[in-house]
């Protein structure tokens, strides 16, 4: 086919379920894209906090363009050696002993319920099998992860939702202790809710959760999806609060745009997921494997994470600024360079009306929820990109004010 996609071709050729923007990317260097028409655009969207290190970083294209050379996939009849070594890089730098590589954030978190309860049954029984998640929590898109996942609206019109999964408030220790007993498995959470509004869990909250789960035999997963692989300004979040966790899900930026995931556990856990239990045909595929080896051990260097924490202060100070001039934002929060930006209350619903505005001026950013401004750009994104990409948002708020 010679012809040029087009959006439309979108609405044509593509299920509906998405609603992508208006132009069609189709290069990018660093932490700039150009569309099909030549335009430019700063990314602080980073394919939802995917892209750790940019687009095309010479250390991930050197990385993909050598295993392509020797081997892509063999199934998991074999074992191969870029998994082999990802695997162990993982286990080196956290708290983990065993890892299982998958494709991506989904199966992670599938396969990190599955071995929850699956390990309680085969140390209690049958009964210990409920989840406790959080309301407005996000864990993927299978029907599994959707139901654990705190936000019903992702649920509805599938059928019946899995059995034994309850929800707490997130950063509210009482409602779990209300939830948990001798019948759960496991507590699933995120340092940090991503697609629920970039909300950062207290320290007292993770300690608290991880005294319950000790208290009663239950398994503690930290869903790191989003904020793994230095999101955070640490290689994974639970260094940042200095609570481990069982269990640990880890995709986006671990692949640097390469689809990957991985699921890091520990040696008194593992054993439950035997031969047969569970399985991932392009589970560590060696062009993924060897690609997330490289971003790893590129990210986890004091250069890169003492540089994800000053790139967030910046950010913080371009936004703090924006909003004296506009009065848009009631609160700016995150951690590292997953920033959100919550709408005022006369802007309420509105964050997304700012991204075509943004593409409009040369910029690409995320949402989180309605009214939360979302931001999740290259860890390495140079800061004269941050300060014009900042003129860029202020220039797509102005025009918002204007309207309103």
């Amino acid at each position: 086919m010679t012809q040029t996609p087009t959006r439309a071709d979108f609405d044509q050729y593509m299920v509906p379920n998405y609603a992508p923007q208006q132009v069609i990317p189709v290069r990018g260097k660093g932490s700039r894209l150009w569309d099909q028409a030549g335009r430019e655009y700063i990314d602080f969207a980073g394919g939802i906090a995917v892209n750790s290190l940019g687009h095309c970083h010479p250390v991930l294209v050197e990385a993909l363009t050598a295993q392509a050379d020797k081997l892509w996939h063999l199934s998991n009849v074999y074992t191969n050696e870029p998994a082999l070594k990802l695997a162990r890089s993982l286990v080196e730098r956290t708290f983990a002993d065993k890892v299982y590589l998958c494709s991506s954030g989904g199966e992670a978190n599938e396969a990190a319920l599955k071995l929850a309860r699956r390990w309680a049954h085969d140390q209690h029984g049958e009964h210990k099998h409920r989840i406790v998640s959080f309301a407005q929590s996000f864990h993927g898109r299978t029907f599994f992860t959707v139901s654990v996942g705190g936000q019903p609206k992702y649920a509805q019109g599938f059928g019946p939702v899995p059995g034994g999964i309850v929800h707490g408030e997130f950063n509210d220790l009482d409602s779990v202790r209300e939830l948990i007993d001798d019948d759960t498995c496991a507590v699933m959470v995120e340092p940090l809710q991503g697609e629920g509004g970039i909300l950062p869990a207290e320290p007292a909250f993770l300690q608290g959760l991880r005294e319950l789960c000790d208290q009663h035999d239950v398994l503690l997963i930290f869903d790191e999806v989003q904020t793994g692989v230095g999101r955070s300004g640490s290689l994974y979040a639970y260094m940042e609060y200095g609570v481990t966790p069982d269990i640990l899900t880890s995709a986006k930026s671990l692949g640097g745009g390469f689809p990957v995931g991985a699921m890091l556990t520990t040696d008194r856990i593992a054993p439950a997921l035997g031969i047969g239990t569970h399985g991932s045909t392009y589970g560590g595929n060696a062009l993924a494997s060897a690609v997330a080896l490289a971003a790893v051990e590129f990210i986890d260097t004091p250069d890169v994470l003492e540089g994800v924490k000053r790139r967030h202060d910046l950010f913080r100070e371009h936004l703090e600024a924006i909003n004296r001039q506009h009065g848009v934002f009631k609160e700016i929060r995150g951690m590292g360079l997953l920033i959100g930006a919550e709408m005022s209350d006369d802007y309420q619903g509105r964050a997304k009306d700012i991204l075509p505005l943004a593409i409009e001026e040369g910029l690409m950013a995320l949402i989180a929820g309605p009214d939360v401004l979302r931001m999740a750009p290259s860890l390495v994104i140079p800061e004269a990109d941050i300060v014009e990409g900042m003129a860029r948002l202020e220039r797509a708020v102005a025009r918002l004010v204007a309207d309103s």
